[in-house]
């Protein structure tokens, strides 16, 4: 294995290129359990009401993590990362599941890596291998990678916010009827999604959190219509946020909670319904896209062949005559 790496240079490139990405791997996951110890300190203070110097914080005040500090100390060194429309990018952010308050501005800065990433580790191989290009096939090739490593990341943010809300959205109906049957059994709110979100934990991991994090707040002394609202932002499913719109009002107007949650757990059923119908419908229309370009054309050359052999055995020879 060693004289294959001193000997062969494209395996010796391979295997930096290994090691770099473990080193990097390494790193970052350090980075992250040692901000995931700084949350739960922070946390702790949080819940406690107190901070180091004895000031008083809410739920609402922004902690300090090492994203946090990494993505400050980026921007003091003069590399700004601020977006042209940072609400949207927070909102498809938390979407996705990145609830840090440095996410936005980490997004760009991954985004802006992998545009020079991309070509300079295509360059590298090209330089390993050998190959020989032209400048103006470079160049394009170039171009063309710096365009993926800019539209990567959406893609892949995009792609995690569409799978994350149709898994909360499928969970949200059964969260509902358990909700129900928490209520009507004589549980408080807070009592009923605390119950919920340990119920859920194998079954709906993400609406588990969801609830979790919600009576958490909740017993942090978060106002109930500060929590709820924050549950459906963090959620980025429209119908979490007209779930937690719905129990708002309801609470400042005094009405059940309990048939407030019927009905809008009948209504979540109806619509997933109608969402498995729809999918149901599109199938056929789904199935014959593979029947047209595969099976059609074995199906008129089958039909075709007897024909085309009778022409080739006996009017083709007559014609020759």
């Amino acid at each position: 294995m060693i004289e294959l790496l001193i000997s062969n240079s494209v395996a010796r490139l391979s295997f930096l290129v290994l090691l770099f990405a473990a080193t990097i791997l390494l790193v970052v996951w350090v980075g992250w359990a040692a901000g995931r110890k700084i949350d739960v300190r922070a946390d702790i203070r949080q819940i406690s009401g107190e901070t180091p110097t004895g000031q008083r914080v809410t739920l609402q005040d922004r902690r300090s993590t090492a994203w946090t500090e990494l993505a400050d100390r980026i921007e003091r060194a003069g590399i700004s990362l601020a977006d042209n429309d940072m609400d949207g990018l927070r909102e498809r952010l938390l979407a996705a599941g990145f609830t840090s308050p440095a996410a936005p501005k980490l997004y760009t800065l991954v985004r802006l890596v992998l545009v020079f990433a991309f070509p300079l580790a295509y360059f590298a191989y090209v330089k390993a291998t050998g190959t020989e290009l032209s400048t103006a096939k470079f160049y394009l090739f170039g171009l063309i990678l710096a365009a993926l490593g800019l539209y990567v990341p959406t893609l892949l943010v995009r792609a995690r916010a569409d799978r994350r809300c149709e898994e909360i959205t499928n969970g949200f109906p059964d969260c509902l009827d358990l909700m129900l049957v928490c209520v009507e059994a004589g549980l408080g709110l807070e009592a009923a999604m605390d119950r919920v979100g340990r119920e859920l934990v194998n079954t709906h991991p993400l609406v588990s959190r969801m609830l979790s994090t919600a009576t958490l707040q909740l017993r942090a002394g978060a106002q109930r219509q500060d929590a709820l609202r924050q549950m459906g932002e963090r959620s980025g499913v429209q119908e979490v946020k007209s779930f937690a719109t719905l129990l708002i009002q309801s609470d400042k107007l005094g009405t059940s909670i309990a048939d407030t949650l019927r009905v809008y757990a009948a209504e979540m059923r109806e619509k997933r319904r109608l969402r498995a119908e729809e999918k149901a419908y599109r199938l056929p229309v789904l199935i014959s896209i593979p029947l047209v370009v595969f099976m059609l054309p074995t199906m008129i050359g089958v039909i075709m062949l007897p024909g085309v052999v009778q022409i080739v055995r006996e009017i083709i020879p007559a014609l020759t005559r």
